[in-house]
């Protein structure tokens, strides 16, 4: 059996379950980890299909920029539910 076969069979599954976690996470900073998990396995294919270039744009752009912007977004807008409790009840 083909090593490189198997490679982009885990990695295609990697990549489709960390895709379907995103759409299907209830918590945004687990869905954000896993949008993260699915951005650097589609980097993994490209490396696969020789085109090192994109892969490191993938990593440095989307990884390294949207990915972290949406990290930022989801910390500063996320409250905590015992702050709320003692303003309601206050």
């Amino acid at each position: 059996m083909n090593y490189e076969l198997i490679a982009f069979a885990l990695f295609a599954g990697v990549t489709l379950a960390s895709a379907v976690g995103v759409v299907l996470m209830q918590d945004p900073w687990h869905s954000a980890l896993l949008l993260g998990v699915a951005l650097l396995s589609v980097a993994v294919h490209y490396v696969m299909l020789a085109a090192e270039f994109v892969a490191m744009m993938q990593v440095l752009v989307y990884v390294g920029g949207v990915l972290v912007l949406i990290t930022f977004a989801v910390m500063l807008t996320q409250r905590d539910d015992a702050e709320t409790d003692e303003v309601v009840q206050a």
